[in-house]
């Protein structure tokens, strides 16, 4: 059978090279948002921190995952299922296709910043195997399709039946979805488009509360967020009416549980509960349909949901579900370190639903959160080469912990493959004349703006510095307004809902400068704009303080009673064993410790790393002796811990005695 799938790709991909239409990119119809984001196709970005985390995808992170769907017989269930027989024991997980998707969707956005042939051509040489799985109705679902007689044993007898618990069968079309459309964006192509609308065409044919269909909603979300996107590229209103139907229903079906965040109607929800990955991918489509429709009763309800995560179930890292139970929300203020689950797909989600919660409302505070979870919780999910993952991300560990190469569900791979290469379409937003610069890379963007093109070079080294320049290098538009965020960890906001403070006394400040003269303004909802006739050659120059910050927590989180986090810009800091000859539980660091900012590596890539002086405590061999030595602590930007072998590692330092961890005697250590 894998020298089935070989020949079908070698002869797909002669068959796709010389039919596909090469140089169309593919537009959408609209964006139908207060407020537009720009997409991934428009932005280039260049060197510097985010060039070599979209160098490693394209390089080791997407190429490793196609390797991985082809050995683990991903590309296989399609064959089998144009083939399908009884002899066939269906085995995997019933989502195992979206790992094809979400591989072709990273690879796709890669396409964007590094044109590549070859790859292109494999991707549609992948997509004819993968039509061949699709049945003629549209139905695509390898794990029944293969073998309708006996499916996977998470499938039911019969479509749809399962949907709500285990089958996948709309969580499988949500990815298929997502790839498709960041295929086409990037190509131009409908080969994968059109597959999966006859997939959406045939739930929309069948799903719903009309007569002869069947009244289902996800039992996994991400088909809500992902039909509007279909909505969106294709103008067609019966996707975005289905998105709202799944929404609508939930919480009415027979299945209630909160694990799936059905327990009640979306409307009478006010707090986040469940599996985490469930959650974000269902409140991004909450957020979604808000926008697009206008619905009070949502925009009411996400702004609830919104509220209480950052407020009460937010980690500083930005991760989010504190239980390894579930993989899921826990109670209020219930946010253990070395217990903490954080996947990395909950991570991901977290970064969509403030997305789209800024284009809702158009608030600084929204992309605050995106990019703590950017910079923290989601980059701690990938190695620095991009060849290992983390499917938890606790914030504390006594050693254990190592990267994997894949998993056997391999979510969490396959979701980093496709998130890092799309960081590009988080960058900039436009509403009328206004162009909003969210997030500080090295980068281009091409967009219009009233209709004219403008062209902007950004050049930065952040996040290891706030400089950060922004050259006009073509302005057909004349006037329009630059909306610059000030980021709220320089404004002394450590995130919004006051579940975090810093605890030092500093005042960070910011300059911004045009053509060399500093130019004032008030902020608005976090922003610093400018107005003005722009020209070619104009230079925006932003200065953003940046030191290292002491952080707390509200004493409602238990497990950081005591304690004290250290930050600097948007990164989380960390100690982890190789840089310290010392149980980190055992340090006793003060409320405010004195921090040196140094150069360093991890694995060859360049960081900040910070210093301090603190106190080991030790148990001494005879009973009730105590052993204190005066030490000086290392600690390390939080995404890159665990590079360099297991062992200890704490984000929250003891800055009072009695969170210390007295550390056993070092003579029988």
């Amino acid at each position: 059978m894998r020298r089935l799938t070989t020949i079908l790709l070698a002869a797909a991909a002669i068959l796709l090279l010389t039919s596909a239409d090469k140089n169309k990119k593919g537009t959408t119809q609209g964006t139908g948002y207060p407020i537009s984001p720009v997409q991934f196709t428009s932005v280039k970005v260049s060197e510097g921190f985010w060039g070599q985390r979209l160098k490693a995808s394209r390089e080791v992170t997407i190429p490793l995952a196609f390797s991985k769907c082809e050995e683990t017989g991903r590309y296989e269930n399609f064959v089998k299922a144009a083939n399908p027989s009884e002899e066939y024991k269906v085995g995997g997980f019933s989502f195992d296709d979206t790992d094809v998707y979400k591989t072709i969707e990273g690879a796709s956005y890669v396409l964007q910043t590094y044109p590549d042939k070859k790859l292109e051509a494999y991707i549609d040489s992948v997509l004819v195997i993968v039509a061949g799985g699709q049945e003629p109705d549209g139905y695509l679902y390898t794990s029944r399709t293969m073998n309708p007689k006996h499916p996977h044993e998470w499938s039911g007898s019969h479509r749809w039946e399962k949907v709500e618990e285990l089958s996948h069968e709309f969580y499988n079309l949500g990815h298929m979805l997502d790839g498709a459309i960041a295929h086409y964006q990037a190509t131009g192509k409908r080969n994968f488009l059109d597959i999966a609308i006859r997939y959406a065409d045939c739930v929309i044919r069948e799903v719903g509360s009309g007569p002869g269909q069947v009244d289902r909603v996800p039992g996994h979300q991400i088909a809500e967020m992902a039909l509007c996107r279909l909505y969106l590229v294709t103008g067609d209103k019966k996707y975005l009416d289905q998105a709202k139907y799944f929404l609508d229903r939930r919480g009415r079906t027979a299945h209630r549980d909160s694990y799936n965040q059905s327990h009640v109607p979306i409307v009478e929800q006010d707090e986040a509960v469940g599996h985490a990955v469930r959650a974000t991918y269902m409140y991004s489509g909450i957020a979604d349909v808000a926008a697009l429709t206008g619905d009070q009763a949502y925009i009411d309800a996400i702004d609830r949901i919104w509220d209480n995560i950052v407020s009460k179930k937010y980690y500083i890292t930005g991760g989010i579900g504190a239980s390894r139970s579930g993989e899921a929300f826990g109670k209020n203020y219930e946010l253990p370190n070395a217990e903490a689950y954080c996947e990395t797909c909950a991570a991901i989600g977290n970064v969509y639903v403030n997305h789209r919660m800024f284009l809702l409302h158009g608030d600084s505070k929204y992309y605050d959160v995106l990019e703590r979870t950017l910079y923290n919780g989601i980059l701690s999910g990938v190695s620095l080469q991009g060849d290992g993952f983390f499917y938890p991300n606790p914030l504390a560990t006594e050693g254990g912990y190592e990267r994997k190469p894949w998993f056997g569900c391999a979510c969490c791979p396959s979701n980093i493959c496709r998130f890092i290469p799309s960081v590009p379409g988080y960058v900039y937003a436009v509403k009328d004349d206004d162009l909003y610069v969210n997030l500080y890379m090295s980068n281009t963007l091409t967009q219009k703006v009233k209709g004219k093109e403008v062209v902007l070079r950004q050049e930065t080294s952040y996040p290891w510095n706030g400089d950060v320049e922004i050259s006009i290098d073509k302005n057909a538009a004349k006037e329009f307004s630059l909306k610059l965020r000030i980021p709220g960890w320089v404004r002394g906001e450590v995130a919004p809902g006051g579940l975090y403070s810093y605890a030092d006394g500093k005042s960070l400040s910011y300059k911004v400068l045009v053509n060399g003269e500093e130019v004032s303004s008030d902020l608005n909802k976090g922003y610093f704009t400018i107005t003005r006739k722009w020209k070619k050659g104009d230079k925006v120059s932003l200065h953003l303080d940046m030191e290292p910050r002491v952080v707390t927590a509200r004493e409602e989180v238990e497990a950081d009673r005591g304690k004290i986090a250290v930050e600097r810009g948007p990164i989380v800091y960390c100690a982890e064993q190789p840089d310290n000859d010392f149980r980190v539980s055992g340090l006793l660091v003060g409320e405010n410790p004195e921090m040196k900012v140094t150069d360093g590596d991890i694995v060859g890539h360049p960081i900040k790393k910070i210093t301090l002086k603190g106190r080991y405590f030790t148990h001494g061999l005879n009973r009730g002796e105590m052993m204190i030595r005066d030490v000086t602590a290392t600690l390390i930007p939080y995404y890159a811990w665990c590079h360099r072998g297991a062992g200890y590692m704490s984000v929250w330092l003891a800055k009072d005695f009695n969170a210390v961890e007295v550390a056993p005697c070092e003579l029988l250590i």
